[in-house]
């Protein structure tokens, strides 16, 4: 991958997610990354209460990857150092009734960050290109021009004080293999077996193929995509949360300056 960063796929380039080793940790050992994430979570702390102070941009984080990859133990990861003020998470199902009865995109605007906030989105408005592709919930025609959709919604964020951060975790079919295996033998962990996800790994081609045209397609300037190889969890979140604490410096963040009246004054 170009474009300056190890994980972001070159800009109007053929992607293939086969290209990719989800076993990669770029030299990095276990202890090195636990150390590493400790610091960077409390930067991540940091940078949010500037954001939240600040008030002038908002931050959209997009986490999708295939079943099992991981998306939730990121979250819990990364932004675990993380205060509830001025963080939210929205996690999307099935659409409702209502939600249906709207374009596609609404119950995804619904949930957008307000200023000094960010919002994870766990799945997004990229299950309209991914899952209703595969399933054939949409037609070819419909799904096919979601991706200009997607891009102008994003392109509209982006210049509205919205920063549009997104992340696909990839792990191998062998991973995701013995995660469900995990999920099938602990007892902590059942409840999230459905016996629709061996349905869904039956259509592990087919969803790769789908992966790779969102990320071909919608990786722009704007809104890049960062692609994660997640077999190793420690190596996921340590590029998940460099990524974020990237961003967030670059946008020069600064703590309003107090109300002159109160400069100097002593509290009795």
């Amino acid at each position: 991958m170009k474009n300056g960063h190890p994980h972001i796929p070159e800009f109007g380039k053929k992607f293939d997610l086969r290209s990719v080793d989800p076993a990669e940790t770029n030299g990095y050992s276990k202890e090195e990354a636990e150390a590493e994430i400790a610091g960077l979570r409390i930067r991540i702390n940091d940078l949010q209460d500037r954001l939240y102070a600040d008030e002038r941009y908002a931050m959209l984080v997009v986490i999708q990857g295939i079943d099992t990859a991981g998306k939730d133990s990121t979250i819990n990861s990364v932004f675990q150092e993380v205060g509830p003020i001025g963080l939210q998470v929205a996690s999307f199902k099935v659409p409702t009734p209502e939600e249906l009865a709207h374009d596609y995109l609404w119950r995804y605007k619904k949930q957008l960050p307000e200023r000094g906030h960010i919002k994870i989105f766990n799945r997004s408005y990229y299950e309209s290109v991914l899952v209703e592709r595969v399933k054939k919930i949409a037609p070819k025609d419909v799904w096919q021009r979601r991706y200009q959709d997607i891009n102008e919604f994003e392109d509209y964020l982006v210049r509205n004080g919205t920063v549009v951060m997104k992340f696909f975790m990839v792990i191998s079919k062998e991973e995701q293999r013995e995660r469900l295996q995990e999920r099938i033998d602990n007892p902590r962990k059942q409840w999230k077996f459905r016996l629709g996800d061996l349905d869904d790994r039956k259509l592990w081609d087919e969803y790769i193929e789908a992966f790779d045209d969102a990320i071909e397609h919608c990786n722009t300037k704007t809104a890049p995509w960062h692609v994660v190889p997640a077999n190793k969890k420690w190596y996921r979140d340590i590029v998940v949360a460099r990524a974020l604490v990237e961003k967030l410096e670059s946008l020069d963040l600064r703590y309003p300056p107090g109300d002159p009246a109160v400069l100097g004054l002593k509290v009795e």
